[in-house]
């Protein structure tokens, strides 16, 4: 049986001139992805927990938020307290990555760890006990608009087989390069989570885009 598809459009790609309509265009969505870049972990500064917190107060949606920064576990506290109901620290900026992930949960979030393009599934092997779900980056950080990289779809499979094994419950989720005309390729390698921002905003219906995504993904 396939798993459920959720879409989580990154806010990333939107218009924050005029965020309220932006959210209206992606009413179909499951979640909102919100990409936090400090200019340090990746060469790239976006927003911190005010952010997340405006956000809450205007949408109903979950907030998938992908800490994209140095010492991330300064910020877990703060980012929760915001309104992260999904939080992910990446493998690579955390150097005591169960404690992290422990205190996610501690504070009532679904807890994640994020890989870059680069990094071995092996790295997370004895954290996925604590994992709600587990995001594989097809393209390097810091940066929306990118290219998916190919070989994310072989990434994709191992770690399916690497969940089966250890724990089949974990979510997984891809981020970068994901549009409608490669979705359902992503979905068939496994991963069920989708984040897409350019690939949902700059469509001429975001609407329409992320129920085509759908479409596309049951056949």
């Amino acid at each position: 049986m396939s798993k459920e598809l959720l879409i989580a459009p990154s806010i990333l790609s939107a218009d924050f001139a005029n965020l309220t309509a932006s959210l209206e265009k992606i009413s179909e969505a499951d979640l909102l992805h919100v990409d936090v870049m400090d200019g340090r972990f990746v060469p790239n500064i976006t927003y911190g927990p005010l952010i997340v917190k405006t956000l809450k107060k205007i949408s109903d949606k979950p907030l998938d938020v992908h800490l994209m920064i140095v010492e991330p576990e300064k910020y877990i506290d703060a980012f929760i307290d915001a309104g992260a109901d999904w939080l992910s620290i990446h493998q690579e900026a955390s150097i005591h990555l169960q404690r992290s992930l422990t205190r996610i949960k501690e504070r009532g979030a679904k807890a994640g760890v994020v890989l870059n393009p680069a990094t071995a599934l092996e790295t997370i092997e004895y954290a996925i006990e604590y994992l709600d779900y587990i995001l594989l980056m097809s393209v390097n950080p810091g940066f929306g608009g990118q290219k998916f990289i190919p070989n994310s779809l072989r990434k994709i499979e191992a770690l399916v087989k690497m969940t089966e094994r250890l724990k089949p419950e974990v979510i997984i989720e891809i981020d970068g390069g994901v549009t409608l005309d490669n979705i359902d390729i992503v979905y068939n390698a496994g991963a069920t989570m989708i984040v897409s921002g350019s690939g949902i905003f700059k469509t001429e219906n975001p609407n329409t885009t992320i129920s085509a995504m759908r479409e596309k993904c049951r056949t």
